[in-house]
C-alpha cells in the first residue's frame, strides 16, 4: 500500500506542476485570469489534478464509493463558479448560492457529520453551517503568498495521518491527493509569488477540506472529545476569520466587507517580513494540526487538557493581535 500512496502523491504533485505550466502560457498569451501580471491559475491546476487523481486512483483500488464522487462533483462545481469569480467578479449572493448548492449536493452524497447524539436533522445543519464557514474562511485566509497553500498541506497531511489511524482508506486517499496538488501549486506560490490560487483556489481548498473532515470516523463513543479534532486541525482558518469577525464588529464594520484586519497582515504591519509572516503562521497551523491529532488519539481528560490549553493560548494571541492597529 505504501507503493500505492507514493504514486499518488507522484501524480497528483506532477500532474498539477505540469496544468500550472501549461495554464501559465495559455493565461498570458490570451491575457486572461491575470492580477498585476500573476496568472490566476493555481486553483484550477489543483482542482483538475484532484478530480482526475482521485476518480482513477480509488476506482483502480476499489475505493470509489457515492461519497467520494460527491466530493469530486461538488468541488467541481465549487471551481467552475470559483473561475467565473475570478473573471468576473460574482456578488456577495451569487458566491453564497454556489455554496448552498454545493454543500447540498454533499449532503445528498450522504456526507454530513455523524454526531449519534442529535439525529439526523441536527447533523444536516451543522454540515451545512461547518461547510460555508470553512470554504470562507479559507478564501479569507488566502491575502499573502503562500500562505493558504501552506495552510492546505500542514491540514491535509493530518487528515491523511487520521484517516490511515481510523482506516477510513478512501478519504486518506482524497488527502493524500489534495496534499499532493497542494505543494505542487505552493512552489509557484512561495514569496514571491509566481501564480496565484485565485478565489477557485482558495473556495476550492476550504470546500473539500471541509468534506474530508467530516467524512472521517473520528472515535468511538467513549472518546467524545476526538469529535473536536477537525476544528483543532482547522484552527488556522477559524481562528483567522474569529479574529477577523471580532475586529471588524469592535471598529463599526460589516464582517462581509473588506478590511486589512487578517492576522497576517497585522504581523506584517508590525515589522515582520514576508518569509517570517508566513513561517509565523505555518508554525502556529502545526500546533493546531498536531493537537488535533493528539486530541483524536487521546482520551477525554487529556484531550479536555489539550483543547483547554489551545483554547488559552487562542485568546492570549487575539488579544495580543487585538491592539495592533493597521493604517489604510
Amino acid at each position: 500500500m505504501i507503493t500505492n500512496y507514493i504514486f499518488i502523491f507522484s501524480s497528483g504533485f506532477l500532474l498539477t506542476s505540469a496544468f500550472i505550466l501549461l495554464l501559465k502560457k495559455s493565461t498570458l498569451r490570451l491575457n486572461l485570469l491575470i492580477n498585476a501580471g500573476i496568472p490566476l491559475i493555481g486553483g484550477i491546476a489543483m482542482g483538475l489534478s484532484f478530480a482526475l487523481i482521485s476518480f482513477f486512483s480509488c476506482f483502480i483500488l476499489n475505493k470509489f464509493s457515492p461519497m467520494i464522487l460527491g466530493i469530486i462533483i461538488a468541488a467541481l462545481i465549487m471551481l467552475i463558479f470559483g473561475i467565473i469569480d475570478d473573471w468576473r467578479e460574482l456578488s456577495i449572493k451569487a458566491k453564497f448560492s454556489v455554496q448552498i448548492i454545493a454543500t447540498i449536493l454533499l449532503v445528498l452524497f450522504g456526507i454530513r457529520t455523524q454526531i449519534v447524539y442529535i439525529g439526523a436533522l441536527p447533523n444536516m445543519i451543522i454540515t451545512f453551517f461547518w461547510v460555508l464557514g470553512i470554504t470562507n474562511a479559507f478564501n479569507h485566509l488566502d491575502v499573502m503568498d503562500g500562505l493558504a497553500a501552506s495552510t492546505a498541506v500542514i491540514i491535509s497531511l493530518a487528515f491523511f495521518i487520521i484517516s490511515l489511524l481510523g482506516s477510513n482508506i478512501n478519504i486518506a486517499i482524497l488527502s493524500l491527493v489534495l496534499l499532493s496538488a497542494s505543494i505542487g501549486f505552493l512552489i509557484f506560490n512561495l514569496p514571491p509569488a509566481k501564480i496565484y490560487m485565485g478565489n477557485a483556489g482558495s473556495h476550492f481548498l476550504g470546500f473539500v477540506l471541509a468534506a474530508i473532515a467530516i467524512s472521517i470516523s473520528y472515535a468511538s463513543l467513549e472518546r467524545k472529545t476526538a469529535l473536536l479534532s477537525p476544528i483543532l486541525i482547522l484552527g488556522l482558518p477559524l481562528f483567522d476569520t474569529a479574529f477577523l469577525i471580532l475586529t471588524r464588529l469592535k471598529n463599526n464594520i460589516s464582517p462581509f466587507r473588506k478590511s486589512n484586519d487578517h492576522l497576517a497582515l497585522k504581523l506584517l504591519s508590525i515589522g515582520y517580513s514576508k518569509k517570517k509572516t508566513l513561517s509565523a503562521l505555518v508554525i502556529l497551523c502545526l500546533l493546531f494540526c498536531f493537537c488535533g491529532i493528539l486530541v483524536s488519539q487521546a482520551r477525554n481528560i487529556f484531550g479536555l487538557i489539550i483543547i483547554t490549553l489551545v483554547i488559552l493560548f487562542s485568546l492570549t494571541v487575539l488579544l495580543r493581535m487585538h491592539k495592533v492597529s493597521i493604517n489604510g
